[in-house]
């Protein structure tokens, strides 16, 4: 066994601004592959409280045996709203809270709780803002492949804003934001054991080819790397794992 994985709610509350609280622990360490998912998280890690940012690419990390981590999941698009800054100022980084929030206590908050996500969950709150829904109908039409002329259109936006408020939101262009969308999908259809051909297609690739590079562009590995990767015995989860926790061979 790689590792134990397992998510948990947010509180209804915060619903529509967590997606999840999970937490892993590393049984063998190695390096790991943080798989991009246009998603933010706030991660209790050596200490610390860090904000991992969203990615673009995949990010490499290697955590230690018997490393235990505890995070939270924004929502898409939620993540700007609490810290007060565009997500593109986050871009493939990973950076202390404090350095966000200076004078900051929530890191001895999180220390001193006996369950570090509801430290968590508290840090947040105060601060909690839904994100505007047209951002969902934003990931919606992008997630089925529409174009982002089209997508500017059917929200009576120019593609200069489109373009703009995709990278506040969400860290990157709506461009990146539909190939990264793209592949999540592709990544759920071939680990419920859809084959990759047809997985392919049902995720608006061009073929299985075209599927396997952008794979390749965007986490750096495999399909089938990824899938084996995906399915660590003991996990419980209901969503790909996220940003910070994600990892794969």
């Amino acid at each position: 066994m790689v590792d134990r994985y397992c998510e948990r709610l947010a509180p209804p509350g915060l619903a529509g601004v967590v997606g999840c609280l999970w937490r892993s622990e590393t049984i063998v360490g190695r390096e790991q592959r943080v798989l991009p998912d246009g998603c933010m998280d706030l991660i209790w890690m050596d200490g610390a409280v860090h904000v991992a940012g969203p990615d673009s690419r995949a990010f490499l990390t290697v955590q230690p045996p018997g490393q235990v981590v505890t995070g939270l999941r924004f929502r898409p698009g939620a993540a700007p709203g609490v810290f007060g800054l565009p997500a593109c100022v986050l871009r493939d980084q990973r950076v202390r809270l404090e350095d966000l929030w200076p004078g900051t206590t929530v890191t001895q908050q999180v220390a001193e709780a006996p369950d570090p996500a509801i430290a968590l969950i508290a840090a947040v709150a105060p601060r909690a803002i839904e994100p505007d829904r047209a951002l969902g109908a934003v990931l919606a039409r992008l997630r089925t492949g529409s174009s982002v002329a089209a997508t500017a259109d059917a929200l009576g936006w120019t593609e200069r804003t489109l373009h703009r408020r995709c990278r506040d939101a969400f860290g990157y262009g709506p461009s990146v934001l539909r190939r990264i969308l793209r592949f999540q999908v592709a990544l759920r259809l071939a680990g419920q054991g859809v084959p990759f051909a047809t997985t392919a297609t049902r995720a608006g690739y061009a073929d299985q080819a075209h599927l396997a590079r952008e794979v390749r562009a965007l986490p750096g590995a495999s399909l089938s790397q990824l899938i084996r990767a995906q399915l660590p015995s003991g996990a419980n989860r209901s969503t790909p794992r996220p940003s910070g926790s994600c990892s794969t061979a």
